[in-house]
């Protein structure tokens, strides 16, 4: 099962600038957040085949650039997946008898998930000549970080809940100074400053409206050039 969201950062037809990171938080269930239309389609794939890993639903957010914007994917044949429905009470009525028994299962299934972002391919450490800077980020605010700062070392996250701890604490230790850049609430840079480490987030950057370009290059450089 995969959900798709899409945020609106900006309110460009919304009456709210919602934050689904929230949900997927909450729900204890694992969240894609690709950057452009290909990672897009390759994450819904990706999305369906860790549903089944897993036995999990998966939410895979979008945002308002990437849902409006267009670049060049690569498509493939289509795989037609036959799913029956199977009655099970215990794992899906929710009364609370079951939900004791399901709790522990839910917890479980959060540690190896954990595991599993850890090394996903889609979480990536991109080495920049500027190991002083480091920026942690993810969906389309990856795309203003390599357009604005092209030397930064990059932490470019695909999964984004859960977090890879030992990723990014390892990603914290080798650079000087720790940007996290994500539009809309501090979901990144509070996790990471609950496991002890200084980073710059919302007290530079804004909880309101999209971010781009030219936003990191005032705050990282005083110009827009």
């Amino acid at each position: 099962m995969v959900i798709g969201v899409a945020d609106d950062a900006g309110m460009h037809s919304s009456q709210n600038e919602q934050d689904s990171r929230h949900y997927a938080r909450s729900s204890k269930i694992p969240m894609l957040e690709p950057s452009d239309s290909a990672e897009a389609i390759a994450y819904a794939k990706l999305a369906y085949e860790i549903s089944e890993q897993f036995d999990t639903p998966v939410l895979l957010k979008m945002c308002t650039r990437v849902s409006h914007s267009q670049s060049v994917v690569e498509t493939g044949e289509r795989v037609e997946v036959i799913k029956e429905y199977e009655k099970n009470i215990p794992k899906y009525v929710m009364m609370p008898g079951n939900a004791k028994k399901r709790h522990p299962v839910v917890e479980a299934r959060t540690r190896a998930l954990v595991e599993y972002a850890e090394t996903a391919p889609i979480n990536r450490v991109e080495p920049g000549k500027d190991y002083k800077m480091g920026i942690i980020t993810s969906s389309t605010s990856y795309q203003y970080v390599k357009e604005a700062c092209p030397n930064a070392s990059v932490l470019k996250l695909g999964v984004v809940n859960p977090l890879p701890r030992a990723l990014i604490e390892e990603f914290c230790k080798n650079v000087e100074t720790v940007y996290v850049f994500e539009e809309l609430e501090p979901v990144i840079e509070e996790q990471v400053r609950a496991w002890g480490f200084d980073v710059k987030g919302k007290e530079v950057f804004t909880r309101q409206g999209e971010y781009s370009a030219n936003l990191l290059k005032r705050v990282i450089y005083g110009s827009d050039d």
